[in-house]
């Protein structure tokens, strides 16, 4: 909070006991050595119902003005009940409904609940019978569509949703030992997987709840693989109305927050925006379908020599993994297009260390295919 974060959403309390394995976390790591990937096997809060209550008391009375959201799991509709009362009483802002820890297998817990929408609207229903405060179901990325279990938690009275929960992963197997990671006394499991390489599948979700007519008057609070201040303006630009970080500020820590704010604010300043709520949904609608796609039109890279190191890597991508488009001059150390046999994939931009291929500014009509 002293940071500068708004608020701060808490690991998942519950009223039965945990005990955490150790270790419980593995990363697939960058160049840079940084988490590309994490994966945790933890499960819920090893702090007790009350404990967490009063640190709920304690911060509400230090800082008045930031938000607490509260999330909570249940083993029943009664503890639904319960944790969300309690949870209002001792100050908490919002309560926010974990429907999607990949870690608890038991039956009516976690992912399970996230995978029914039978259970997600019962349990929601449970939970708006604890509290007034506003409720977010925080669900599962573990399945094909999330709209159906949205829906399930509107008709269940939930105020917003909270989109994504990790993946079901494994992150590699060490070799030396033959035990998948992180090794508990030999032994791993499936767990949960988040940081930047979730992003993508992150904000395909964000993407379908926003588009989505019936769930437009529901809150959406997205997260999954936000670091910098770029990526949770894609999550507003998609649809999010607020987002929340975790493993970034594990990896960095709170002083991530300066970045956010400072990049928003300098973003907005450039464009002209004078509320952030302006930018919300604003790139929702660009997403369509595939048959709403335009596929007649090509547009083709263009090389810049003078920053171009020779590489060569353009070149063997496009002769191995694309069209064999592109020549490759060895004594002068310099990529050429064949636009006859380019087809506008762009992968060769995509592989270019240098940034020395661009993207020509106006796209070339393509002859349709012979039916």
């Amino acid at each position: 909070f002293r940071a500068g974060w708004a608020g701060a959403a808490f690991k998942t309390i519950c009223s039965f006991p945990q005990h955490e394995a150790s270790p419980r976390f593995s990363a697939i790591r960058s160049h840079s050595h940084s988490f590309a990937g994490f994966k945790n096997i933890e499960q819920l809060s090893d702090h007790s119902v009350e404990e967490n209550m009063q640190i709920f008391r304690e911060l509400k009375k230090e800082f008045p003005d930031k938000v607490i959201v509260a999330s909570i799991m249940g083993m029943n509709e009664e503890e639904w009940t319960y944790l969300a009362a309690e949870c209002e009483k001792a100050g908490a802002n919002i309560i926010e409904c974990n429907f999607s820890c990949p870690n608890m297998e038991d039956s009516d817990l976690g992912i399970t609940i996230g995978q029914s929408e039978e259970l997600v609207e019962r349990f929601t229903k449970a939970v708006k019978k604890g509290t007034k405060l506003p409720v977010l179901v925080k669900l599962t990325p573990n399945i094909t569509d999330m709209v159906p279990l949205a829906l399930a938690a509107k008709r269940g009275g939930a105020d917003g949703i909270a989109a994504i929960n990790t993946i079901n992963s494994i992150t590699g197997v060490n070799i030396d030992t033959l035990v998948a990671e992180p090794s508990v006394q030999g032994r791993s499991m499936v767990g949960g997987y988040s940081g930047a390489a979730v992003k993508p599948i992150a904000l395909r979700f964000i993407s379908d709840l926003s588009n989505c007519e019936a769930l437009k008057d529901l809150h959406i609070s997205g997260m999954g693989g936000i670091e910098t201040w770029r990526d949770a303006l894609e999550f507003i630009l998609l649809g999010a109305g607020s987002v929340q970080v975790t493993t970034a500020v594990m990896q960095y820590g709170y002083r991530i927050i300066d970045d956010l704010i400072d990049g928003l604010r300098e973003y907005m300043k450039c464009k002209g925006i004078s509320s952030l709520k302006d930018l919300i949904g604003a790139a929702s609608s660009t997403v369509v379908a595939h048959t709403d796609i335009e596929r007649d039109m090509v547009v083709f890279p263009v090389f810049r020599h003078e920053r171009c190191y020779g590489c060569g890597r353009c070149y063997i991508s496009c002769m191995d993994g694309g069209h064999q488009a592109i020549s490759f001059d060895y004594e002068k150390r310099k990529p050429h297009l064949d636009p006859g046999k380019c087809v506008g994939c762009h992968l060769c931009m995509l592989v270019c260390p240098a940034r020395a291929i661009e993207t020509a500014r106006k796209p070339v009509h393509r002859e349709p295919l012979p039916k």
